[in-house]
């Protein structure tokens, strides 16, 4: 069994491999041109089409304490059903964005892809007498990325069982054989082949128990990063505690992204991201212009508490 430790790293890997962070990005909301996925959202990133992104939407608005819950309820239906029209609603995907921010959706995110990838990823690693952290890592990245049991039964026709081979043979060629596979894959596979040469180097530096501290793709793995906060999610400031406005560093937090929501809420098109920028300023002023308000492009805490409420 892997310590928990180990198992927040070969975590760490995957989430490197799918949101460039180390604790991966609660509040990432993908969508490649081509993939098959369809919308892709949060940690360690599940797709619409897929199923398990209606899993985690009946999940986290199943629960009481979830803030957006009441807000992403009546979409359901349409995760349930795969609805393709989600991949360009901008409102549900600014309401993903900003749901980051409630440890709700953060632990709920976690459960879930623990039951529905770590787990499965787990049992079928220990099936083959797959013991190291490094191992696992490999077979949970096939997990969440997919194919495992096709690419699994290519490796045993090319190197026999992992008894047999040897369980860092067995995984050598295992990489090596979904690296060809996903070189010659569909074309939003195609590119992500630096997976496989990411564990290949790994293998190459021995790092089969995952030892702290390692760089992964540039990012530090370590006791420290491993603690940190998550990254894109805001606990502060709250709404209504400051003015908002276009400034030099620029503002972020929790209501800045409150505001932004307001503002997709009420149509106006507008990324949640939780940092005032030159665009949040032009749309706040066309708000203030279909209000009859002065066009300013400032929000005073009055304004952010009635934008943070719509």
């Amino acid at each position: 069994m892997l310590t928990a430790t180990q198992k927040k790293t070969a975590e760490a890997i995957v989430n490197i491999f799918e949101t460039g962070e180390v604790l991966g990005h609660y509040g990432q909301v993908t969508l490649i041109e081509g993939d098959t996925g369809h919308l892709t959202y949060g940690r360690s990133q599940t797709t619409l089409s897929s199923g398990n992104l209606a899993q985690l939407m009946l999940m986290y608005c199943g629960n009481a304490g979830a803030v957006f819950g009441p807000l992403l309820a009546p979409a359901v239906p349409r995760f349930v059903a795969r609805d393709l029209t989600l991949d360009g609603d901008g409102k549900i995907k600014n309401l993903l964005r900003a749901a980051a921010d409630d440890p709700v959706m953060r632990d709920t995110q976690d459960a879930f892809f623990d039951a529905v990838y770590w787990a499965k990823a787990a049992r079928a690693a220990a099936a083959d007498g797959i013991v190291s952290p490094l191992g696992v890592a490999v077979v949970y990245d096939s997990f969440v990325h997919g194919s495992w049991a096709p690419i699994r039964r290519r490796a045993i026709a090319q190197a026999g069982s992992v008894a047999a081979a040897g369980e860092k043979d067995w995984i050598s060629t295992y990489i090596a054989v979904r690296r060809q596979w996903l070189a010659n894959s569909r074309p939003d596979l195609r590119p992500t082949v630096y997976r496989m040469d990411t564990f290949r180097r790994l293998i190459d530096q021995d790092h089969w128990s995952l030892e702290l501290p390692l760089v992964v793709r540039g990012r530090e793995i370590s006791t420290m990063t491993l603690a940190a906060e998550p990254p894109g999610t805001y606990s502060g400031p709250l709404p209504g505690s400051r003015q908002l406005m276009l400034q030099t560093p620029i503002q972020q937090g929790l209501d800045v992204r409150r505001v932004q929501l307001g503002l997709s809420q009420a149509g106006l098109e507008i990324l949640a991201d939780g940092m005032w920028g030159r665009v949040s300023t032009r749309v706040l002023q066309t708000w203030q212009a279909q209000k009859g308000l002065p066009a300013t492009g400032v929000a005073d805490p009055s304004l952010v508490m009635m934008l943070a409420a719509l």
